[in-house]
């Protein structure tokens, strides 16, 4: 049986001119069906609930370690998807149902991945996707030990049995960061990294990131010079940049040849005044010697 935590969070309404303050009771843990679920909690105002086989399950907090780690691998994504627009990005409570044998859950990954040849279309009016996400993604929270399994053991099953295509699991603190993809009998096994910290998607062709960088968290512009994610990281700023380095180039060419054509004239130029000089030394010796020679009394032509 499981117990009814007793977590509260206040919210604050106006009546007329009194500030009326008002304590709301999480009810994680309580025991509903799953069409009370879908009608009364799904969509809490106040607190975020998941729901398996007939029990509530809150959704822990973030903290601002895990949101930056989120929010680097959300504009990775973004990246990607505005470079391949293959699919869609999900995020904001949006929820999927896995059913397996036995064991019925409704889950709300951190952020999750419909792509445009999953079987089942995601419409834009959509509050829950009716098909399996082809990729999800949880941001790990430290509220407790029970939350921690819930991410890396619970849902892990539930997303092989319900056959998302690859699992990862985000930890802001390096402990429990793991990627997973289905393999050929339907079990998650680990991806491999690339030279032992690059992972390389396969439901996401052309996707790869650094391990370390999720929690480096490199800016965009420095990633579109990084070879590991230039396929796909403001591709438009690596053409600009491109072409500014070969206008650079063309420019200083240009300058090369000017300094070179410059040179050539001013050789050239050179030249001309030593061939004139020579000129005007070879007519005054032959005005010399033909001096010379009147004077020898021999005429000259």
């Amino acid at each position: 049986m499981k117990t009814l935590h007793t977590l509260s969070r206040t919210s604050e309404q106006y009546y007329g001119n009194s500030l009326i303050t008002e304590e709301e009771t999480s009810e994680d843990g309580l025991r509903v069906t799953e069409a009370e679920y879908w009608k009364k909690y799904y969509n809490h105002p106040e607190f975020n609930y998941e729901w398996k086989n007939g029990y509530l399950e809150e959704k822990p907090m973030a903290d601002v370690k895990g949101s930056l780690v989120y929010q680097w691998f959300s504009d990775i994504l973004r990246c990607y998807f505005s470079t391949y627009p293959i699919g869609t990005i999900i995020n904001l409570e949006i929820g999927f149902r896995l059913a397996l044998p036995g064991d019925i859950s409704i889950r709300k990954p951190d952020m999750a991945v419909v792509l445009n040849n999953n079987p089942v279309m995601l419409h834009l009016t959509d509050c829950n996707f009716a098909g399996i996400f082809d990729l999800c993604i949880e941001s790990l929270s430290y509220s407790d030990l029970r939350e921690i399994k819930r991410d890396t053991v619970d849902k892990k099953k539930e997303y092989q049995g319900g056959g998302v295509r690859e699992y990862y699991i985000l930890d802001a603190r390096k402990i429990e960061t793991a990627f997973y993809r289905l393999g050929e009998k339907g079990k998650y096994r680990k991806i491999k990294p690339v030279n032992k910290e690059i992972i390389q998607s396969e439901a996401l062709p052309g996707f790869q990131f650094r391990i370390p960088d999720m929690y480096k968290q490199p800016s965009l512009k420095e990633m579109a010079a990084d070879e590991v994610y230039q396929g796909y990281v403001l591709p438009f700023y690596q053409k600009a940049r491109q072409d500014a380095e070969q206008e650079k180039q063309r420019a200083e060419k240009a300058e090369k040849t000017a300094v070179q054509e410059k040179q050539r004239a001013e050789k050239a130029e050179k030249m001309a005044v030593q061939e004139k000089q020579r000129a005007e030394k070879a007519e005054k010796r032959a005005d010399y010697l033909a001096r010379k020679l009147k004077e020898l009394g021999v005429e000259v032509l």
